[in-house]
């Protein structure tokens, strides 16, 4: 058989008292990730690669097959990828 706890019903449990919790300060630049520049970069890159989309579907042969669709198209959708990476995996300027 278990032992009975040495608490009954009837008593209060103690309330422990709370200690004060400094918060972080946190700084404009900690904030964004990214710098503005960055962030203009990832919107031309965007911009670039919505671009090679539309190149694709303005070939005229059947089912895509002529220059914009095999090759022209293509290689700006991967520009603008390229693009995309640049803007993630360079530093901001004021860091």
């Amino acid at each position: 058989m278990p032992p009975i706890p040495s608490t009954t019903i009837a008593e209060e449990p103690k309330a422990v008292p709370a200690r004060p919790v400094a918060a972080a300060p946190v700084s404009p630049a900690a904030a964004l990730p990214f710098g503005r520049r960055n962030y203009t970069i990832m919107l031309a890159g965007i911009g670039v690669i919505l671009l090679g989309f539309f190149i694709m579907t303005l070939d005229k042969e059947e089912f895509g097959f002529g220059f914009l669709g095999l090759t022209l198209g293509p290689i700006v959708v991967m520009s603008g990828f390229m693009l995309e990476f640049f803007a993630i995996l360079s530093r901001p300027k004021n860091v």
